[in-house]
């Protein structure tokens, strides 16, 4: 049986979308592992998305809180909020009531991506504050720490992510994430889905 993991993502203007895409085909290239691209539904309407600039959403499937269940691992992205996941993703996460009654999700291993405005605009306060809801879901956190080596280290260029997961930086939309960036979303969906497979062929 294959390892199955999802990647589940809200993208308001495409930074996170990008990460999602590339995390994907890293975990993709783990032997054995299953990977679907999922996005949460959104809470805005049209005309509030075309004042803000938002461009139209793609064409991948809006997942429903149930279908969760059927992954041995998920990865959930999100831009930041002051700090905190975006309103769209918590809604989605606020319905998931009937998992955690169940503890549908407990023992899944699962990760976090992210994307801010700025250098000082969330890149470890995002997925900090997340963790609560994998927490209640009896969830285990999968940081990918510092196993992307010498890219954690990076001074010269400016590079999203953290010990906490990957991350790239918006700036004012303009901005799209640069190759290490990518390079490192790669490595965690890669990192991640070698954990997940090890969850799932022990349990």
């Amino acid at each position: 049986m294959a390892t199955k993991v999802y990647v589940v993502y809200y993208s308001m203007y495409g930074h996170v979308a990008k990460l999602a895409e590339e995390i994907k085909q890293g975990a993709a290239s783990v032997e054995g592992v299953e990977v679907k691209l999922w996005q949460v539904p959104e809470t805005l309407s049209e005309e509030v998305l075309g004042k803000m600039g938002a461009p139209p959403k793609s064409d991948v499937p809006i997942i429903t809180p149930s279908e969760l269940a059927e992954a041995d691992g998920v990865l959930f992205g999100f831009p930041t909020r002051f700090g905190m996941m975006a309103a769209q993703f918590k809604a989605f996460m606020d319905a998931t009531g009937g998992l955690w009654r169940t503890q549908a999700l407990a023992g899944k291993p699962a990760g976090i991506f992210y994307s801010t405005g700025s250098q000082g605009g969330g890149q470890e306060t995002t997925p900090l504050t997340a963790i609560t809801q994998l927490v209640h879901h009896g969830m285990i956190f999968v940081p990918i720490g510092y196993t992307f080596g010498a890219g954690m280290f990076e001074m010269e260029k400016v590079k999203g992510g953290s010990p906490y997961g990957s991350g790239t930086y918006a700036g004012d939309g303009s901005r799209q994430p640069s190759e290490l960036e990518l390079e490192q979303a790669f490595h965690h969906g890669k990192y991640f889905a070698g954990i997940a497979k090890k969850f799932k062929a022990t349990a």
